[in-house]
């Protein structure tokens, strides 16, 4: 609120004791309510000109006062803009306060934003936040904390000193002392840039330092099954029950492009009959909560039907007995030792083998498949296409017929 009457001014006080230097005071009157307090300075009371708020003498010691004076005058003028441009009440302790530097906010910090942020993350993970996403971003922090340490030899440091050489430098760090390869540097970049953006949305920075900077990324290779390969596992008879069962599971990921953690969760409720009639898969991938739709394929059925009177199933109500991730991928190992498979088994090849060698390779369209797989951008599913050799090489053939 603007005020009807602003006015500020200095003004001489006599000393207490005998000292014949008068202290030199700021006064502020908003609306005819005063406020004085001493600057410190101090003058010869003849020297003093009431008019100008000023010492009249052109000797250098009294030209220092006039000019920190001026200074002083000039906080007092800045600190009235910000108060009304901020829309709060402008009283002669708030312009006191503000000279002063008494109602200085308290310098904002990155590592104390990052962990705001986790402790926000941590309160929704089950709800909207996975917990390994709470994790990867806990580590992050972990990572700039570190790197600060080793940089700065400080435990935090204040956001506004953040800039392009402190984002060079924290990327150089993950690549070289803590040996991340390119796509894991990636991660934790994009992830504290996401705490850089959110500086910038709440004013505590003014310009991006991210800004002319590029997060490398570097398309993985994906192993998939090929159709011999899926054949070798389907009919290999295994004498421990665990591994059969582990066989299974792996299956029925490449048949319905499950995820693991969605198999797991994966009850007999979630089997419903589709548009067509046939039984579909009704749930929702945990990881980016996108509703899926998967029709069953035959064998798909057949494991679902396998295990109906399992005890583990009966109990819980899941589809499939699905050991833990860890024992899942530890036992794939033997799963694959036995049946002569030279690639590493795990549920991320199943999922990556029904986007290409189940569906695609059989002419299955790439947006049919991105539904299939709950992807939110078909950019994502296009990275399967990429390695279908065998798709590219019926296509072209499919083209000859049809120029021939």
């Amino acid at each position: 609120m603007i005020p009807k009457t602003f006015k500020s001014l200095f003004i001489l006080r006599k000393p207490q004791n005998s000292s014949t230097l008068s202290h030199i005071y700021l006064r502020v009157t908003i609306n005819g309510i005063q406020k004085e307090i001493s600057t410190g300075l101090k003058c010869p009371k003849n020297k003093w000109n009431q008019n100008s708020g000023r010492i009249d003498s052109k000797k250098e010691e009294f030209q220092a006062i006039n000019l920190e004076l001026d200074l002083i005058q000039q906080k007092v003028f800045e600190a009235k803009v910000n108060i009304v441009a901020s829309e709060k009440e402008l009283t002669t302790d708030s312009i006191i306060d503000l000279v002063l530097g008494r109602n200085k906010a308290k310098e904002i910090t990155l590592i104390s934003v990052f962990q705001e942020h986790n402790d926000r993350f941590a309160e929704l993970v089950g709800i909207e936040v996975t917990h390994t996403t709470w994790v990867r971003y806990k580590t992050t922090m972990e990572h700039v904390s570190n790197f600060i340490q080793l940089k700065y030899g400080a435990s935090d440091i204040p956001v506004k000193d953040i800039n392009f050489e402190f984002v060079e430098g924290f990327d150089h760090y993950l690549k070289t002392i803590k040996a991340c390869n390119t796509n894991t540097t990636g991660r934790y970049m994009t992830n504290f840039k996401k705490i850089v953006t959110q500086c910038l949305k709440r004013g505590y920075i003014t310009r991006d330092p991210f800004y002319g900077f590029k997060i490398k990324k570097i398309e993985p290779k994906r192993n998939v099954l090929t159709k011999e390969e899926i054949n070798q596992l389907a009919e290999k008879q295994f004498s421990v029950e665990r591994l059969e069962h582990v066989r299974d599971v792996f299956l029925f990921c490449c048949y319905t492009g499950l995820a693991y953690i969605d198999i797991k969760q994966l009850k007999k409720t979630d089997i419903r009959i589709g548009i067509d009639g046939e039984d579909w898969i009704f749930t929702s991938r945990q990881k980016t909560d996108v509703d899926t739709r998967v029709p069953l394929l035959p064998i798909a059925k057949e494991l679902i039907a396998k295990y109906l009177n399992n005890p583990v199933c009966k109990i819980l109500g899941t589809v499939l007995p699905v050991p833990s991730n860890q024992k899942m991928n530890a036992y794939l190992k033997e799963v694959a030792d036995i049946c002569g498979i030279k690639k590493p088994l795990t549920t991320h090849l199943a999922r990556h083998t029904f986007a290409t060698t189940i569906t695609l390779s059989n002419g299955v369209p790439i947006e049919t498949v991105s539904k299939l797989l709950g992807h939110k951008n078909i950019k994502t599913t296009q990275h399967y296409a990429k390695i279908l050799d065998l798709k590219v090489s019926n296509d072209i053939n499919n083209l000859r017929k049809i120029l021939n």
